[in-house]
């Protein structure tokens, strides 16, 4: 892993986006990381585009403020791919994960002549299967993990196990569920040729 990695969720609000970077940096706290995880708003509504951050560092991090050329972007939305310059700033040796089913012809034409690594992931099927309802953030999350090679799969399963039991300790139901989204996320990220 480079020192420092910096990460740009793009989705929109009520769909969890600022949650799972939120997760994220206390996975990679957890493994011993210096984390940074935040989230910048809009117009504070559901549905309104979002954006949060994470910077994930084996050393102290001394910056403080927005990612302007981020190593990964997560696009948890597809719509905002024609709406929102994801790609802006985006290294050419980074990578773009998006929640998405269409082809790789479309997103290409989206991405405004974006070079580097494309990834996929249906968030909305693996959420379906898994949870019964949808809820992309859980498989975005494991699909960045996947990709950045932030921490190994096993521990993120492990961490987020813990998290979830303590998140949900009033709704138990939902740990399984949630771990089931995880890992089948982990499976399912696709690389865009």
């Amino acid at each position: 892993m480079k020192n420092l990695i910096e990460i740009r969720w793009h989705g929109r609000g009520g769909q969890g986006a600022k949650t799972a970077s939120l997760l994220l940096a206390d996975a990679a706290f957890n493994t011993g990381k210096y984390i940074q995880g935040f989230p910048e708003y809009g117009p504070e509504r559901m549905g309104a585009p979002i954006t949060a951050y994470n910077r994930i560092s084996d050393t102290p991090i001394t910056i403080h403020s927005n990612i302007y050329e981020p190593d990964y972007v997560v696009v948890v939305d597809d719509t905002l791919l024609e709406s929102v310059d994801v790609t802006a700033g985006l290294k050419q040796d980074g990578a773009i994960v998006i929640n998405t089913t269409k082809d790789g012809e479309y997103l290409k034409s989206v991405l405004k002549g974006y070079k580097g690594s494309v990834y996929t992931i249906d968030a909305r099927k693996v959420s379906m299967e898994t949870l019964g309802k949808y809820f992309p953030n859980t498989p975005m999350l494991a699909a960045i993990v996947k990709v950045s090679g932030i921490m190994s799969d096993e521990a993120l399963l492990a961490d987020m196990e813990g998290s979830f039991k303590h998140k949900f300790a009033k709704k138990p139901e939902v740990i399984a569920p949630n771990m089931k989204a995880l890992e089948l996320a982990l499976k399912e990220v696709k690389k865009v040729n």
